[in-house]
């Protein structure tokens, strides 16, 4: 059977290429004419945007607002810096411009947390590299007779025990009054409050007059995390913003506690407990 043979004009023809409406035309003209089937008219769809358009990112801007940079992440040696390298700086003038416009917008706990930090180095706990030396609490005998849940402070010791019972006690490292504001009496725990605010006796105004006048409760604040008020004074038991202080003759009268340790106690004492302070 003999190879069909293709004539070299209809290769040529083949081999021309023909632009896709020319073809389709000349196909509609030489088949049957079928308006039946024939591809209904569609309404031209318009080119993508990215194709047919240049980009419009320019009215999507809005120049006056920047992008707003989440803070970095603190590492330990960065507030290390923060903490405890600065207040052995010399403050400059501006520093010192600055905490009191701090103060007067309220932001005494910032003010606070600066002067705390400024005590690190004069303190004899301290190890250096923002370290100190920590005291922790610890069960003990305790033969005196009082009753279950009576706090004993024994100002000379620099230690508070909260009575147990069976001859136990638990004894906690506590800061106590500087020379001329200790004090010694018996008084009872009439409040108890949780990050407390604090705002300074007209004594410690007189002495510091820098302060801010009130302090609004957290970290920065002087009384720490827990408070345990006596009596009607002004005196009380309370947290620190300076735990390298403890075992210490630093406060103007009140007893400070670790924050770890005063919360503990917090836990553990009712209202009405009576609280004996010895010298």
């Amino acid at each position: 059977m003999k190879s069909p043979v293709i004539p070299i004009a209809l290769l040529a023809l083949a081999c021309v290429s023909v632009p896709a409406g020319a073809a389709t035309e000349s196909a509609n003209e030489s088949g049957p004419k079928t308006p039946a089937i024939a591809a209904p008219e569609q309404p031209a769809k318009p080119a993508p945007a990215a194709e047919s358009e240049a980009p419009k990112p320019v009215a999507k801007r809005r120049p006056a607002a920047q992008p707003v940079a989440e803070p970095a992440p603190r590492s330990l040696f960065s507030m290390f810096r923060s903490n405890w390298m600065a207040p052995q700086q010399q403050p400059s003038a501006p520093a010192r411009s600055a905490s009191a416009s701090a103060s007067q917008q309220g932001d005494g706990r910032a003010v606070m947390a600066a002067k705390a930090a400024s005590s690190y180095s004069t303190s004899r706990n301290a190890l250096g590299f923002g370290l100190y030396r920590v005291i922790p609490k610890e069960t003990v005998e305790f033969r005196e007779r009082h009753a279950p849940g009576t706090i004993i402070v024994r100002q000379s010791e620099k230690r508070l025990y909260f009575v147990l019972g069976d001859g136990k006690a638990i004894r906690y490292a506590i800061t106590v009054g500087r020379e001329g504001a200790a004090w010694a009496g018996v008084s009872s725990v009439s409040d108890k409050r949780e990050w407390p605010a604090w705002t300074p006796t007209p004594g410690i105004l007189a002495r510091q007059p820098d302060l801010p006048r009130h302090v609004e409760g957290g970290p920065g604040n002087p009384l720490g995390a827990r408070a345990l008020y006596l009596g009607q004074t002004m005196y009380r038991i309370h947290g620190t913003n300076e735990p390298w202080r403890i075992g210490e003759e630093a406060s103007s009268g009140c007893i400070r506690l670790s924050n770890d340790d005063v919360i503990d106690l917090y836990n553990r004492v009712k209202l009405g407990a009576t609280v004996i302070v010895q010298r």
